[in-house]
Parts: C-alpha cells; structure tokens; sequence
C-alpha cells in the first residue's frame, strides 16, 4: 500500500506544475486531480492540448492511474477464436469479412473451435475469446451451442465472447429478445462480453462508415441488460478515422453514464483505426477518412479516457496489437494499466493490416512492464490477479517455450482463409 502523505505531497506538487500551464486547462486538471470528473467539453478541451498543456495531461493521467490502481501492469493469457470470416454487414473499415460467394470464406466446425480452446487451455490460457462474422441464415442457436461445447470440455475456461452486434443478430435469428438471449448465452457459460462493435457511439457517423451496423441504442440495450443480468462487459472506442474530438469525448461520457447506472464495465480499450486493407480507406469509400491516429492522438485519448473515466472504470487497457509493443509501453505513462491478453491468434486487426502479430508471449509482457519501472502481473478476464512476478521471478510459461513457428502451431488468418477444409457453404446451397 501506499503511503496516503507522500499521495498528497504528489498531488501537491503535481498541482503545482499543472498551474503553469493554459488557466483552463489548469482549473480542468486540478479538478481531476481533486477528485471530480469532468466534462464532455472540458474534455474536448483537452484534445486540443500541445506542449506544456500536452504533457500536463499525460501527467494527470498517470496520478490518477497511480492512485487509483497502483504500479500493477496486468495482461491474461488467452486465445482469440474468430470462427467464421462471412459476414452479412459491409463496414467500410473492416478488411476481415468476406462474403459468402468469396473464396476466402471459412467457417470453423464447433470440434474446431473446441479443439483450439482446449489447446489455449493446455498453453495455459484463462480464457478463450470468440467473435466472428454475422454469417447468413444462422442458426439461431449457433452461439449458445459453441458455448455449451467449451463447456462441456473446459468447464473452468472463461468464455469472453460475443459482441453486442452478434447478440443482436443471435437475438434476431432466434426470434426472442435481447434479454432472453442473453439469459441463454449465460446458461450456457458465457462468462463476459467484448463491448466492441461500439466504434464511435454517434448514429450520423455510424451511419456514415458502417450503415446497417447496430444502432447506439441497440448497443446500449445490449450492454445495459448483460449487466442487469450479471454479466460483465468491457468497452472501447475506434479512433483515426473521421470522428471528430467532440464525438471521441461524448462516446467516453456515453460510457461513463452507463456504468454510473450499471457498473457493469470492466475496462475501456481504445482502438486506434488501421487503415492499410480498410475498404473506406483503400477503396476511397468514406470522404475525409484519415490514416490512422498520429502518436499524440494515440497518447491524449488513453489519457483523457483515464482521466474522465477514472472514477468509474478502474482499467484502462492498451491494445498491443494496434500499437505495437513501443507504444503500449510509453502508454503505461499515460494512464494505462493493463496490455489485454497474449491472443495467440488475432485475424480481425491482422486483415485490416496490423503489423504487430498475433501472439505476445508472457515473459514479452514481463520485460515491457518492468523496463517501465512498474510490477507485471497476469489476471483473470475479472481482473482478480493470477501472479504477482518479482523482478527477480524469470519463470517461463508454456506460450514462452514457443519458437518463431507460431503459424505452424497455431496457424493464422492468412493461412485460414485458404484452407479448403474450412471454406464456408451457404446453407441454401443445392450441390449438382
């Protein structure tokens, strides 16, 4: 624990170095600092930080995160199963799905997708982590019977899975209600779900990048009744592309107020847009859309969500698959307190052009968190620590005996998508 005086003679001096900087971005700080959130435009305020006003904000940012959470930087071992690539939603910035008449699609059986659970759970991964694509004509069950699956092999194993978009549709294909379906994916062991599929929380420009997705209302209803229901959510936010720093701020509070009603939420991830194989990009779909987020763009909205968040959601989470290693680690300092999981497989990120690979070995996470002068340690997806490490503790994990032949063990997207064995049949299909 630590010592409550030497917190205030931080603060103190902290205060002292932010009233150097802009009047109001100093009165808006100092009241961070105070304890008390501030707001939408307060925030957006803040995005428009450079210099002295900059750095002041990551400062603030990394208090807050030191005396909310401490110098523990944690990260779980898990894997991704993205089981299908077909999807019925065009989204302008998403490069994974296909559609059904598309060679590349594949759909993976549920042995598959138990098999590749089971072989995370032996590399001694916590929790598996499924979302896919919205395949056509589903069936309604398909989710529940996946889960009852992992289940019945991997009883101890933590479901994260589902977005709120394919709560929708499963809800949809199921002709019951949100709530109902949620029940259902409970029952069968779903133990938390991805609050992604958020992108940015404003229905114009949802409508914009992605038309037809699920609506700010529907996410929110989603989100909402799996807390009701007992079931815990993450959230995140999409950046880098056409959104405004006014729409950025209002999402943040979006996802402030849900969690004063609910507090459901476990952690925010901000995800930085990779533009590379994106189709609004690529193909010039989307007027304005931009290359991704600079490094201070990156930096400000980790910051400012630890900032406006810091009361209310304690986790702050750094993508590394987005940012690569370099970046996760300098946002250590500015507000960030955990590095997500080691993925083992990661194909949504990876298509749209993300260079950082798919797999983060325990003892990489170790090394970044201690070359950042904080304590690593490994989690559960509800944030209860595994393993506090030491500096001294050099213990290597199953995923850490792991060579460069990842792909051979593990396969990957590229290879995914060109296996015959996998590839998607649509169920109206008539064989000649």
């Amino acid at each position: 624990m630590s010592d409550p005086t030497s917190g205030d003679a931080n603060r103190q001096n902290l205060q002292g170095l932010v009233s150097g900087v802009d009047t109001s971005i100093a009165a808006t700080l100092n009241q961070a600092l105070g304890g008390e959130d501030i707001s939408v435009e307060q925030a957006v305020q803040l995005f428009s930080t450079t210099g002295p006003e900059f750095n002041a904000v990551q400062w603030v940012a990394d208090y807050l995160r030191k005396v909310t959470v401490g110098d523990v930087v944690s990260f779980v071992v898990n894997r991704n199963v993205n089981f299908t690539n077909v999807c019925i939603k065009r989204c302008g910035f998403c490069a994974f799905s296909r559609d059904f008449r598309e060679e590349e699609g594949y759909f993976l059986p549920v042995e598959e997708i138990v098999r590749r659970a089971k072989e995370a759970w032996d590399y001694g991964a916590t929790e598996v982590c499924i979302q896919a694509g919205l395949p056509p004509q589903m069936e309604g069950d398909l989710y529940i019977t996946l889960c009852k699956a992992i289940k019945d092999e991997l009883p101890d194993i933590h479901i994260h899975g589902f977005s709120p978009e394919e709560v929708l549709y499963g809800s949809i294909r199921s002709q019951c209600t949100i709530k109902e379906y949620l029940q259902g994916l409970k029952s069968a062991g779903v133990g938390s779900l991805p609050g992604t599929s958020a992108e940015i929380l404003d229905q114009e420009l949802r409508d914009h990048i992605s038309p037809g997705r699920i609506r700010v209302d529907q996410w929110t209803e989603v989100i909402t009744t799996a807390h009701e229901l007992g079931i815990p959510t993450t959230s995140t936010v999409m950046f880098g592309h056409i959104e405004t720093n006014e729409q950025i701020a209002k999402h943040i509070g979006l996802i402030r107020d849900l969690q004063m009603k609910t507090g459901g939420i476990t952690e925010f991830v901000p995800l930085s847009f990779v533009n590379s194989e994106a189709p609004m990009f690529l193909k010039g779909l989307v007027e304005g859309v931009r290359s991704g987020p600079t490094g201070m763009d990156v930096i400000k909205v980790h910051a400012i969500a630890r900032i406006m968040l810091n009361n209310w959601i304690p986790n702050i989470q750094a993508s590394w698959v987005k940012e690569g290693s370099r970046m996760s680690q300098l946002l250590l300092n500015a507000g960030v307190n955990d590095l997500g999981g080691t993925l083992i497989n990661e194909s949504i990120s990876t298509s749209a052009g993300a260079q950082h690979g798919q797999l983060m070995r325990p003892t990489e996470f170790r090394s970044m968190i201690r070359a950042s002068g904080r304590i690593p340690a490994e989690r559960y997806t509800d944030y209860r620590i595994k393993r506090l490490f030491n500096d001294t503790d050099q213990e290597l994990d199953p995923l850490d005996l792991i060579g460069d032949n990842v792909e051979e063990i593990f396969g990957s997207y590229k290879k995914l998508v060109q296996l015959e064995s996998f590839r998607f049949e649509h169920p109206n299909r008539v064989s000649l």
